[in-house]
């Protein structure tokens, strides 16, 4: 019987697409890969370190890994691994340790999962961690959306963020390269494309090349999917990239965009890059050009020196704004950050309060918008994971849909009229069931 592995992961879309690599490893060199609540032989967690949560979170689910199989090998990589391994290592019962270079190269470093001595291998934040990795993508859906990795690392110097030590600098995928795997994605079924990265609107600098022209290559491919832009900062965003998803349906009509604060002292802070005048003339121009664009915020509560003023600042800003959702973070001491030297710190109950009140605005915003497709015509890819006799999916503005299941509708794009919103899920009529016909790679 093949040993088995089971895979975690914390964090952001790319760290998902960074764990389905790890486990392809796994799967050629015999593993046979299970669900994490199952016993496995090897458990891998590929972790987070935006926030104490997510590493909080990881030192639980290897006590949780062990309870469920003692004698399990514990590998723990990731963004927490590479800046504080000292700390998981302290973890009872982890084994190793690999730092973010080295979470492509496991069977390379070890010759077998047998516990012994503790290992720890990492490039520290002070040596180079600039290079690229693997053409990373996953299942989001079970074959029906997958992450493609496009970008990694960061140039940007925000004040409260850990990611460029833990990411080293802002570099691509080569051009030539992201074509193929793309068009391979499609070759496998894949219908949704969701491009990830530290800071995906910042591919292409050490290519000479654009988010933007990248995107022309891909939607001019001839077949039937579309693509998701994880994540993108509000002054990449450009009038380009609005204008290319204007003019196709390959591009989903759904952008997330941070903002971190509405105080223009407050992004002064952070060392962001732009002001809320900036943020709103972006939001405006983007509901203008695209009126159902689904439009999702970043937004971080308590950030030191943020005082009731600053925040109601936000909220007031968010408020207004014709913004879907948003996912909110309470601000985390990151060691080695500049922030935590900063004075004023928020109490955690008044950033505890001041979350609960984004989230409650988030959910009113997400129904203002779902009550807004009443009546619209949407395009839906509906996933193959059944629930209670409905299948379910997502719009290209991101409004998720159910339906009653129909095999038909698996993994295909579906024209759904929108009749009513019953707990944020669209109900709806199937009014046209597209379909795709194969494309060969040598065709591009």
């Amino acid at each position: 019987m093949p040993q088995t592995v089971a895979l975690h992961t914390l964090g952001c879309k790319l760290n998902f697409a960074e764990t389905s690599s790890i486990g392809n490893e796994f799967l050629k060199n015999g593993f046979s890969v299970v669900d994490f609540k199952d016993k496995a032989d090897v458990y891998v967690f590929n972790t987070c370190t935006v926030t104490e949560n997510a590493e909080k979170e990881c030192r639980q689910l290897v006590r949780r890994a062990l309870r469920t199989n003692p004698e399990a090998y514990v590998i723990v990589t990731g963004c927490y691994a590479q800046l504080r391994p000292d700390e998981i290592l302290a973890i009872e019962g982890v084994d190793t340790v690999l730092g973010n270079n080295e979470k492509f190269e496991i069977f390379s470093i070890l010759k077998d999962f047998n516990k012994k001595e503790l290992s720890c291998i990492y490039v520290s934040p002070s040596e180079d961690l600039n290079f690229f990795g693997k053409a990373s993508s996953t299942d989001a859906d079970n074959r029906t959306r997958a992450y493609f990795k496009i970008q990694d690392g960061c140039d940007y110097k925000c004040t409260y963020c850990t990611i460029p030590l833990a990411r080293g600098k802002s570099r691509s995928m080569n051009p030539d390269l992201a074509l193929n795997e793309f068009v391979n994605l499609i070759n496998q079924g894949y219908k949704e494309i969701i491009l990830t990265g530290v800071n995906v609107g910042d591919y292409g600098k050490n290519y000479d090349t654009t988010l933007y022209q990248l995107l022309k290559k891909f939607v001019n491919i001839d077949r039937d999917f579309r693509i998701r832009i994880s994540s993108i900062e509000p002054n990449l965003l450009t009038d380009e990239i609005i204008d290319l998803t204007l003019s196709t349906n390959k591009i989903c009509n759904h952008f997330h965009i941070p903002l971190q604060s509405g105080s223009n002292k407050i992004l002064h802070s952070m060392q962001r890059r732009y002001s809320v005048e900036d943020y709103a003339k972006t939001i405006l121009k983007l509901k203008n050009r695209i009126p159902d664009v689904g439009i999702g915020v970043d937004v971080i509560v308590g950030y030191p020196g943020e005082t009731e003023k600053e925040f109601m600042e936000t909220y007031s800003l968010l408020l207004d704004l014709p913004i879907s959702y948003l996912h909110v973070f309470t601000y985390s001491e990151r060691p080695n950050t500049k922030a935590i030297l900063l004075n004023n710190q928020v109490e955690p109950t008044e950033r505890k309060r001041r979350n609960n009140m984004l989230r409650i605005l988030s959910d009113k915003k997400k129904n203002q918008f779902y009550n807004e497709m009443i009546g619209k015509k949407l395009e839906v890819l509906f996933e193959t994971e059944v629930e209670d006799g409905m299948i379910k999916g997502f719009s290209s503005n991101y409004v998720r849909v159910k339906n009653k299941f129909d095999k038909d509708l698996t993994n295909k794009f579906s024209i759904v009229e929108v009749t009513n919103i019953n707990k944020q899920l669209a109900l709806g009529n199937i009014k046209e069931i597209k379909n795709s016909v194969a494309l060969e790679i040598s065709s591009l």
